[in-house]
């Protein structure tokens, strides 16, 4: 469920943030202006759902381009990127 912002807001532009790390598309969104979310309200945070692991972002809603208020919920599914190497990276 998407929250498009307060009704007091101004507009911004939905950014494309499908293909990026969870991280990466959480500062893409934050600078346009949007927080990025799941699709349940009620349910933990993107944060605690892609924690530990590489997590990418697989679809969103609503689609880039579209027009959100300024704080609004981009909503994002994402899957967890396969460790190939064995090893995880260094911290």
């Amino acid at each position: 469920m998407t929250w498009i912002g307060p009704s007091t807001a101004p507009e911004v532009t939905v950014p494309d943030v499908v293909g990026l790390l969870v991280p990466q598309a959480r500062k893409v969104a934050w600078e346009a202006g949007l927080a990025i979310a799941s699709d349940d309200p009620d349910g933990p945070p993107v944060s605690a759902l892609t924690w530990p692991g590489v997590w990418v972002v697989t679809a969103q809603h609503p689609a880039p381009g579209a027009k959100m208020r300024r704080r609004g919920s981009l909503v994002v599914e994402f899957a967890e990127v396969p460790d190939e190497g064995g090893e995880q990276p260094p911290h």
